[in-house]
């Protein structure tokens, strides 16, 4: 682990708090360190469940959302909800843990246990309690892309 100096510059020029870190590489500990500052109030909703009872649901359990007609399927570490909200609406909530990965579907890059990009250029996602799901063709660029920019999540 590398040292860290900390210190405290007073601008009264500045509205809000800036928060520059400086190294000579962004590596694990780095990326561990912004995510750690930049860490809000983890996102909770209420939804419903297979007996149609509400539920709250903390974002860090959520598996993956998927558009299901008018309403979005929550699937979770500890159940499926359903609520009656836009796909869009949640991908504008959610934190950047989360990817869309097509029309109808994103996903927690946190609960994926693996990426399977195939010969054919087809993406199948595995995820950690063993469900699997697979991304459009024409979101696989983007999916790319972003998971290069996170450290950790590709090989």
């Amino acid at each position: 682990m590398k040292k860290i100096n900390v210190r405290f510059e007073q601008d009264k020029t500045v509205d809000s708090i800036e928060i520059v870190i400086r190294a000579n590489e962004r590596d694990a500990q780095i990326t561990d360190l912004m995510e750690r500052l930049a860490q809000r109030e983890s996102f909770r909703l209420i939804a419903l469940d297979k007996n149609e009872c509400p539920g709250v649901i903390d974002e860090k359990d959520i598996v993956f959302l998927s558009a299901d007609g008018k309403d979005v399927r929550i699937v979770t570490i500890n159940g499926i909800y359903r609520a009656r909200q836009s796909l869009r609406s949640f991908e504008e909530t959610l934190s950047r843990t989360f990817l869309r990965v097509s029309r109808f579907e994103i996903i927690s890059l946190k609960m994926v246990r693996k990426y399977d990009f195939t010969i054919g250029g087809t993406l199948r996602i595995e995820f950690e309690n063993g469900m699997e799901t697979w991304a459009s063709r024409r979101y696989i660029p983007l999916i790319k892309e972003r998971l290069s920019q996170e450290e950790g999540y590709l090989c």
